[in-house]
This record gives structure tokens, sequence and C-alpha cells, in this order.
């Protein structure tokens, strides 16, 4: 091997190895995000937990105290946060469904809540192509107003390949909208003559996130609550084949791109056989209260450092961009669902 030499009388040159930084210190991050989550909905009952994680991340990645930070040496596990614990929150999300009591509904209602879901899907996509949306942000909002909220765009995101950008801005969009309808759907329950238990399905059909759902529905009391956390929890369910379906429409689309290993990528997600197998252990009856309990806090838990790590990935200037066509596609998606769900359960109860 040749070896080279410096030169005599040539000064010294100082080898500077810049290292990239490791995740911990991201990671350390995001939990503290979700900690500080926590306590704000502690404090806050009505903010839930989710919701706060995402606005503190995006308040990290602005003050100018912590951009630097958020921007630099925390990125790498903040990113990390955003798809790892993302993915096993939503394998964790499957053992919250009780899917003996979401059949309980009726057939009826599942067919209303998969009406709601396919209209808002594809009316929001439509929208969103239409609008000129950069990316995948139709498709990522679609996702986010159909299903679950952020936790959905995540579960998309991971089989989509969506650019970290676009991922963020779609979930700042939707906590926001889901973030409003914990003030503004109460006011309308009396306008439109719903009954508690209408209100709770109307809710549980329209509401993104399952804690801005919980936030919305106890205002009708306990009856309400219920039924919307039931119909909430059978959008829930349809994750699942949603994201299988963009799966095999990338996969699809790329069929000729292989995995570093020189396999194609699998028709189902792991994650998603996740949630599937993580469901079907809960039908069982075979956990413990204890174990179901412990699972909830740790998917909360997971999910809020996830959201903080996405929201710290929001650039409010590049949102601001596109920031009119985004509010104009939050307006229309919120009125396909809103309106779609409301036709729906007059016609179901």
């Amino acid at each position: 091997m040749a070896l080279l030499h410096r030169p005599r009388g040539a000064p010294a040159v100082r080898t500077v190895s810049r290292e990239t930084p490791g995740p911990w210190t991201g990671l350390a991050a995001a939990a503290g995000g979700a900690l500080a989550g926590w306590l704000i909905h502690r404090a806050l009952p009505a903010v839930p937990m989710l919701t706060a994680a995402v606005v503190l991340g995006i308040a990290a990645a602005h003050l100018p105290g912590l951009r630097g930070f958020v921007r630099g040496p925390a990125r790498p596990g903040l990113s990390l946060a955003g798809r790892r614990l993302m993915r096993i929150g939503i394998v964790l999300l499957g053992l919250g469904l009780g899917l003996d009591q979401v059949l309980r509904l009726g057939w009826a209602t599942v067919a209303m809540v998969a009406g709601v879901v396919a209209a808002t899907f594809f009316g929001t996509l439509w929208l969103g192509r239409r609008l000129g949306l950069p990316g995948d942000q139709p498709l990522l909002i679609a996702t986010g107003y159909s299903i679950c909220g952020a936790s959905a765009i995540g579960a998309v995101s991971e089989v989509s390949g969506s650019d970290e950008e676009d991922v963020a801005a779609s979930v700042a969009l939707v906590t926001l909208c889901g973030t409003l309808a914990i003030a503004v759907l109460p006011l309308l329950q009396s306008p439109l003559g719903l009954s508690d238990p209408a209100f709770g399905q109307w809710v549980g059909a329209s509401v993104h996130d399952v804690g801005q759902v919980v936030a919305t529905a106890q205002t009708a009391g306990p009856g309400a609550l219920g039924e919307a956390v039931l119909v909430k929890l059978m959008r829930v369910a349809l994750l699942a084949p949603l994201v299988a379906a963009v799966a095999f429409s990338v996969r699809a689309r790329r069929r000729e791109v292989r995995t570093a290993a020189g396999r194609r990528p699998a028709p189902v997600p792991l994650f998603v056989a996740g949630f599937l197998a993580a469901a079907a252990l809960r039908a069982t009856g075979a956990l413990p209260d204890a174990a179901l309990e412990w699972a909830h806090t740790a998917q909360e838990a997971l999910l809020a450092a996830a959201l903080f790590g996405l929201g710290s990935a929001v650039h409010l200037p590049t949102l601001a961009r596109t920031g009119g066509r985004a509010a104009a596609l939050g307006l229309g998606a919120w009125v396909v669902v809103a309106g779609a769900s409301y036709v729906g359960v007059l016609l179901t109860v």
C-alpha cells in the first residue's frame, strides 16, 4: 500500500473529523416533548396530549433559543422518532380496537362509516390535486381527515415514501382543523337538531384524532362520548386496508425498484400486519385490563414523541407559501367529512 508523506518544511495539516450527530439527542428531545404534552393535557384536559405534542414541536422549531438545536444536533433523532416510534405506536393502536363493541353498532353504521371515509378520502384527494398542492400533501391530508388524523398520516407516509416537509405540513393542517372542531362542533348540536347519541356518532365520524373526538363528544355527556368512541374506533379499523391499498399502489408504480437486499417491498407493511395482529389479539380477550391500560399509555407516549418529531420539521415560511391553497383544502375537506357524516347519521339513527 502506498504511503503518503508530508514534504519536509510543509506545515502540518490538522484533519477535522465531522461526525454525523447520533439519534439519542433527538430521541431525548422527543421524549421531553411527549412529557410536556402530557403535562399540558393534565393541566388542561380539553387539550389532547397528541395535539399539544404537535404544537410544541412546531414551537420548538421556531423559537430562537431552540431552533438551532432542533434543526441541528437533534434532527436525526427527531426524524427517527417521527418514523420508527410512529410505527410502534400504530401497532399498539390495534390493541385499542374493541372489534366486538364496534360490530354491536350494526352493519348500517359500519356501512355509513365506510361511506364517509371513502367520500372524504377521494373528495379531499381530488380537491388537493385541483388546488395544485405540492408533493404528497393531497394524499396525506386526505388520509388524515378520513381516518385518524396525524397517526394515519404517519402510517401512509411510511409506505408512500413522502418527504418529511410534506408530512409535517399535513400534520400541522389536520391538527389545526381537528383542534378547531373541539370548539365548533358542540355549538352546532342544537341548530342541527342532534340528540346526544346522534351527536356522538357525528363527532366520531367527522373529527380526526381520537383525543380530539373525546374532547369534543364529552361536552354532550357520557352517552354521546360512548357512541363517539365506538364510531371512531370503526374508522381506525379502516386504517389497515387504506395503508395496504396505498402500499399496493406505490408498489405497482415502482415495480422495478428493489430494496438494497434485492427484494421487492412487502405488499403489506410490517407495522400494518402488526396493527392487525394486535387487533386480533385484543378480540380474543386474552389480555388482562392492566395490560391493555399499559399498552394504551405506551401508545400515547410513543405517538406523542413521534408527533413532536414531525411537528419540529414544520417550517412555517415554507408552509406559508402554500398556505392559501392548504387552508382552502382544509376547509373543503372539513365540509366534506362533516357533511357526509351528518347525512350518514341522519340515515342510520
